[in-house]
């Protein structure tokens, strides 16, 4: 697989050098959609190179014409692109802001409606929230968040951050839980290559937010931490 991983990070050097002037033309153009697009065929060609396999169940239940928030468990790099990519819905992610740091498609991501957050400050973490809920409400976006925050060390659910529940409760929207397995064996936190492997991806039954306040936050995480628990099989601390 470390032929797969390096041809994968060429494709990327020659996907950033063809990006920059399509993202000049659609920042011209006022043009966002097609680079979205692009975004979810570039992640579909990436599984190929990988010869990922992948089994998904669930997500028939998801109605392409609501808006949800799609929380997950987070225990690979992958876990971000693959959700993207399956999602079938314009979604968007909330991202801690170094990611924007990279070259070109940084900026891309903020053009299509990406959000950075600064997990490092409270204020700046509320206002990411405020410009989702916006987003979700003027556009019509789906959000994903991953409620850990980071990616987990040794796979297994660390504590949730309230941020994703917050922005569930202002916008509305109900969340559907999913539960992700196999792709901390193929590529944990600190690995640089990909391995061979099995993924399973679970979409779960989505929980409505309605008539949910602050003081009801504590039921609504247990609810969908539950809920990634027990699509995942086994129990997870």
């Amino acid at each position: 697989m470390k032929v797969r991983t390096l041809f994968l990070f060429l494709f990327y050097i020659v996907l950033v050098i063809c990006l920059t002037p399509i993202l000049l033309f659609c920042i011209l153009f006022g043009i966002r959609e097609p680079l979205y697009d692009l975004g979810k065929a570039t992640m579909r060609l990436s599984r190929w190179i990988l010869g990922l396999r992948l089994e998904v169940t669930g997500l028939e239940a998801v109605d392409r014409a609501k808006t949800y928030v799609f929380m997950g468990n987070h225990t690979s790099f992958i876990d971000g692109p693959l959700l993207f990519m399956l999602i079938p819905q314009h979604v968007r992610v909330i991202l801690k802001k170094s990611i924007f740091k990279l070259p070109i498609l940084g900026f891309g991501m903020k053009y299509i409606g990406f959000v950075p957050v600064d997990r490092k400050r409270a204020q700046r973490g509320k206002e990411a929230i405020e410009r989702a809920a916006r987003q979700m409400r003027e556009r019509k976006y789906s959000f994903l968040i991953f409620p850990e925050g980071t990616r987990s060390r040794d796979g297994n659910l660390a504590v949730f951050r309230r941020g994703g529940f917050f922005l569930a409760v202002e916008s509305g929207a109900p969340i559907v839980p999913v539960s992700i397995r196999g792709t901390f064996e193929i590529m944990p936190k600190g690995r640089f290559f990909f391995i061979k492997g099995d993924i399973r991806v679970s979409f779960r039954p989505a929980i409505p937010v309605q008539n949910t306040g602050a003081q009801d936050l504590t039921d609504l995480m247990d609810k969908v931490r539950t809920s990634i628990q027990d699509g995942l099989g086994e129990e997870r601390t």
